[in-house]
Order: structure tokens, then sequence, then C-alpha cells
């Protein structure tokens, strides 16, 4: 695969889950000239890590780039799990969805929140809110803009990252 075939598959993926070449940039790390460089088809080189960085946060594999591995996870279970991994209570992963979702603290699980906008994995994050929003049948870009409610109101130290 060259980089011209990645850039549109990046960008497809990245539109899919609505997201910004800014947003996306920033959650692997690249810069967003990179970005815009690669989905124009316009980079002649992107080293392997960067790129398989790239492709983990838009839960794409390497051989050919697909959300086939992605398809079988369970992100709400996985990112419910990891919020909770600290505490007593479990947050149920309906409830995480919902919170995404709705960009609201449901009662008693803020700390749950705060630990997975802190802690967890951004490809953890990222398969979260695009299963919450098939599930509420949203668009993956409004989930994120709750995202960003949620880590405000949260206070999260990563805020600048789902800002």
């Amino acid at each position: 695969m060259d980089l011209t075939n990645l850039g549109t598959i990046v960008r497809q993926r990245r539109e899919a889950l609505g997201l910004t070449q800014s947003r996306l940039a920033q959650l692997s790390g690249l810069s967003r000239q990179t970005l815009v460089g690669l989905e124009a088809g316009a980079l002649s080189d992107l080293g392997f890590n960067r790129v398989a960085q790239l492709l983990s946060v838009l839960g794409l594999g390497l051989d050919p780039p697909s959300q086939t591995q992605r398809s079988r996870k369970r992100g709400l279970w996985m990112a419910a799990k990891s919020a909770s991994v600290s505490y007593s209570r479990e947050v149920p992963p309906d409830t995480l969805g919902r919170a995404l979702v709705s960009g609201s603290v449901p009662k008693g699980y803020a700390a749950h929140l705060t630990h997975l906008l802190d802690e967890a994995p951004v490809p953890l994050v990222v398969m979260a809110v695009e299963e919450a929003a098939a599930n509420e049948g949203v668009a993956p870009k409004a989930v994120w803009r709750s995202v960003a409610r949620l880590a405000k109101s949260l206070a999260v130290h990563r805020q600048g990252l789902w800002a």
C-alpha cells in the first residue's frame, strides 16, 4: 500500500468517526500539516511508528487497513472496565455510553469518567465513542462535542486532548 491510498483510507475513516483533521492529528500525535499532506497524497514518507499510531487511533489494522478487528471488540465494555479499575463499583457500559453521548456525568460516576478521560489509551476512548454513537443513533461528531463537555466539566488533565 502506498501513502496515497493510505491517505484516502485515513480521510474516509476520520470522517466516519466525526473527527476533524486537527482532532485526529492531536489524538494521534501528528501535526495537522502531516495529516493534511497524507490525506492529500502529498507526503513522500511517513515513518512506520507514526502510521501505526494513526491507524491504531482509527481502529484500523495494518495489512490492509480494515475495521475487522475493531468490529469484534466491545469498546464500551472495555472502556467501562478501564474506567472502573480503581473503584469497587463498576460503571455499566450502557451508562458510560449514555454519558459519552449526552455529555452529562451520571450520579456516582464522576471519578470513573475522569479516570477514563485522563488515563485510558486514546484508541480505547475512540472505540467507545464510535460504539456509543452507533448504539444511540447519533453522529460520532456530536459525541466528540459531548466528550469535550465532559472533559471540561470534570476538569480532567487531558482536557485539551478532548477539546
